[in-house]
């Protein structure tokens, strides 16, 4: 069996290689920093891979030693894979030199005491040689200049060592955890602060995908003409910036910039006023890159990159999930068709639609309670979702799936719900209606005002959970992060007076009479509720208008009462 060490396991790309390589039945010795063991851990049992064969230590490569256990056996140690790198920008010069080139070094010289050493395989970046040429490129900031210096010196160290080297200069790598670099361009799109995209038509900024990146680095070894070489890697279909940017805002339903602004103009512009950090302009370039090594290998080892229209669509969903790394992303959420959904899209027992000003996150604590599969989705226009018509949403996420599931609606998503149930009796279980607007008495004053979406968008948190008499968490973090987005309050404000209309409201009294399935209508004490709804609704005690918030299990609980006899009979 193969014994690989891997520097740097903890990190972005060094996790994936320690995964891959466990998952192709190798023994690996992960070495990282302190407070990487649990990161790593959480990682690898996230993807459910068999962690058998993995010894953790902890390590330093800006030490001559590394820093490693004294006592650790390295005699078995074939493979050594150097994913150890500081990679920021502002970062200062020492720090990145003291990793990104000392530290490298450290690396070869440790290697080279190693008795079974087969390869070391050491990242750096694409742009680290001019095209053809083999020139060194000027830096713009100490993350680069590390770069930049470290790679003659490593080839020259390994030449005078005589050390098996191989060189990999990836692109931009993208998969989960990635925020830096690009993340940061589609941030500013997500956000509407991208007036103009930086530099021209023929801007090229490759891409790479996470695990086909880290296929690629383990498969090294084994291809023994790969010694002493580098290989470029990335997808040389990715499309140039503009289309790019173009081609993750129609994903993520919003207003792509159509101006290009050069990197010379940004140059001369403020940073106060483009927000642009100047070492990431060195990445603005219209230069092409000659994969044709890179790709020989993959053939080789029979990899294929994935499309790049897919990684990006994936990652984009990544970053909103994760509101930028900002929270723990849902690995089931993403974009489809502009709308933003969460869960088992083809066999859940529930679909739940949210109200307002809340969003599909408001579900999560009942979602859990339920215990079963169940979808939610971000209402049309409002949360993360695409503008659109609210009635749709249900026909077009009911297009998935091939269950009969229970149709729980909140407020302003019980129309919705209802006008599917009425007209689709045979694909659903059952409705619940939580609090339903339409029956309970219309919004007040704030709504007439001309401030109201304004005054909704400037919300902090802890105004927002007071303003709806429910604690702060993480439901009223994502509503207040998503009102804060150009646009959404506004057709928030505009959702509450449609749903306020007399003709809404009777239209929807005349919808639930006509239901055929059963109903079930389940509302808060202290909420203002009417005794005119047909049946006797479920009250929860000591609730208000968000009950799922506030008495998340008691709403679950009525939730499955609804036609439990029936839930056997969902298609699974």
């Amino acid at each position: 069996m193969s014994h690989s060490i891997v520097l740097g396991a903890a990190g972005f790309i060094g996790r994936a290689a320690v995964a891959r390589l466990l998952e192709q039945g190798d023994s690996v010795v992960a070495a990282l920093r302190p407070g990487g063991e649990n990161r790593l851990d959480e990682w690898l049992r996230a993807r459910a891979v068999d962690r058998t064969g993995l010894t953790v230590v902890l390590c330093d490569v800006t030490a001559t030693d590394l820093g490693l256990p004294a006592d650790l056996d390295t005699s078995g140690i074939r493979d050594v894979y150097n994913c150890a790198a500081r990679f920021a920008f502002g970062l200062d010069e020492a720090d990145a030199y003291a990793v990104n080139v000392t530290g490298a070094l450290n690396v070869l010289d440790w290697a080279a005491a190693l008795p079974a050493l087969r390869r070391v395989v050491h990242i750096t970046g694409y742009r680290v040689t001019t095209e053809g040429s083999g020139e060194p490129r000027s830096a713009r900031g100490a993350y680069e200049g590390s770069k930049l210096e470290s790679d003659p010196l490593l080839r020259r160290r390994a030449a005078e060592r005589g050390l098996p080297l191989t060189i990999t200069n990836p692109s931009g790598v993208l998969g989960p955890g990635q925020y830096i670099g690009l993340a940061s361009l589609v941030e500013d799109l997500w956000r509407g602060r991208l007036a103009a995209i930086p530099g021209g038509r023929e801007t090229f900024v490759p891409i790479v995908d996470l695990d086909y990146f880290a296929s690629f680095l383990v498969g090294l070894p084994s291809q023994e003409d790969t010694v002493g070489r580098s290989f470029t890697v990335l997808d040389p279909r990715t499309p140039v910036l503009p289309d790019l940017i173009r081609l993750l805002a129609g994903h993520m339903g919003v207003r792509a910039p159509r101006l290009t602004i050069p990197v010379g103009v940004i140059e001369r512009l403020p940073r106060a006023l483009t927000g642009a950090d100047p070492e990431t302009l060195a990445f603005i370039a219209d230069d092409r890159y000659d994969t044709a090594a890179a790709d020989e290998v993959a053939r080789r080892t029979g990899l294929t990159m994935p499309r790049a229209e897919t990684v990006l669509h994936e990652w984009a969903d990544h970053l909103v999930a994760s509101r930028f790394g900002a929270v723990e992303a849902d690995p089931t959420a993403g974009f489809v068709d502009g709308t933003w959904v969460s869960g088992d899209r083809a066999h859940p027992a529930y679909v739940l639609l949210h109200g307002l000003p809340v969003d599909s996150e408001s579900w999560s604590e009942v979602r859990d309670a339920l215990g079963a599969p169940s979808l939610v989705a971000d209402l049309p226009g409002l949360g993360r979702s695409a503008p659109g018509d609210i009635d749709d949403v249900l026909p077009r996420l009911m297009g998935s799936v091939q269950s009969r599931p229970v149709l729980v609606g909140h407020s302003l998503g019980c129309g919705p719900v209802l006008k599917y149930a009425a007209a689709h009796p045979d694909r659903i279980a059952g409705v619940v209606l939580v609090s339903p607007a339409f029956l309970q008495p219309p919004a007040g004053r704030l709504l007439r005002s001309p401030l109201a979406a304004p005054a909704l968008r400037r919300m902090s948190v802890e105004a927002l959970a007071s303003r709806l008499g429910i604690p702060a968490g993480p439901a009223v973090d994502s509503a207040a992060a998503n009102l804060r987005r150009p646009g959404v309050a506004g057709r928030t404000i505009a959702a509450l007076r449609r749903a306020g209309a007399p003709g809404r409201r009777a239209e929807l009294a005349e919808t639930l009479a006509r239901v055929a399935v059963p109903v079930r209508i389940v509302v808060g004490a202290r909420d203002p509720f009417p005794s005119i709804a047909p049946g006797e609704p479920a009250v929860i005690e000591d609730a208000g208008h968000y009950p799922q918030l506030t008495h998340p299990a008691l709403v679950a609980a009525e939730i499955t009462r609804l036609g439990a006899d029936r839930l056997g009979a969902v298609a699974r």
